[in-house]
């Protein structure tokens, strides 16, 4: 599926650094917004089975650490390969796409998001692409560009 305002004519710019940092802030902003709301839910849950008092799940932190990651894997994935662009990338005008324009499926989409989630610093090569590639658009060929409506 090619996306509106990338199929033809002239193609948008590519992203820069800065607004693609801003965008990844304001997704981890989302994910730690999801992440609390998926606790008020356990603590409801757990507050039908045993009663009260109402108390937010606790959990070993690996376990914390890996939910908050695959949360944020497949926010980022999940929107990525259904619209090209997550809450952050909206606000910033930003498009996440293969290099030929097309939606990433959800593979590619998911794998891109473990690397961006795993690896977030891979962004500091963007000012070093000659076409604004983070080390994570070099590996899974996508390219995010300023949304061309």
């Amino acid at each position: 599926m090619t996306v509106p305002g990338l199929g033809s004519g002239p193609r948008p710019e590519p992203a820069g650094i800065v607004s693609r940092g801003v965008a990844a802030v304001l997704d981890a902003l989302v994910v730690a917004a999801l992440g609390f709301a998926v606790q008020v839910g356990a603590g409801c849950v757990q507050l039908l089975v045993t009663g009260p008092p109402f108390r937010f799940p606790e959990l070993p932190g690996w376990l914390t650490g890996a939910a908050g990651w695959a949360l944020a894997v497949l926010y980022l994935g999940c929107s990525w390969a259904a619209i090209g662009r997550t809450a952050g990338d909206m606000l910033m005008g930003l498009r996440v796409t293969g290099r030929a324009g097309r939606l990433l499926g959800l593979p590619r989409a998911l794998v891109r998001s473990a690397l961006c989630v795993t690896f977030p610093l891979g962004l500091c090569w963007i000012p070093f692409s000659r076409r604004h590639a983070s080390l994570q658009d070099l590996v899974v060929a996508s390219a995010v560009r300023y949304d061309g409506r």
